[in-house]
């Protein structure tokens, strides 16, 4: 693990009472449960970019055959 960065972050009033809440009901740390809910957010949202990566390269090389040959002369 990387040495820790001591920078402040700031979280709704909201977030903070529900972060303890589910902290209290899941008998988990706060930071575990935001460790883990980042976790998932960028595994998600990788997934995503890796999806639209594949999806635009798909875009630019999937040509029909005429479109391939459109304009080539042999």
């Amino acid at each position: 693990m990387k040495e820790q960065n001591n920078q402040t972050l700031r979280l709704r009033a909201e977030t903070i009472e529900n972060l303890h809440i589910f902290s209290e009901i899941l008998k988990k740390s706060p930071e575990q449960i935001i460790e883990e809910a980042l976790d998932a957010y960028f595994d998600q949202v990788q997934k995503e970019l890796m999806e639209k990566n594949l999806m635009d390269e798909n875009a630019q090389t999937n040509l029909s055959y005429d479109e391939f040959w459109d304009g080539v002369d042999i």
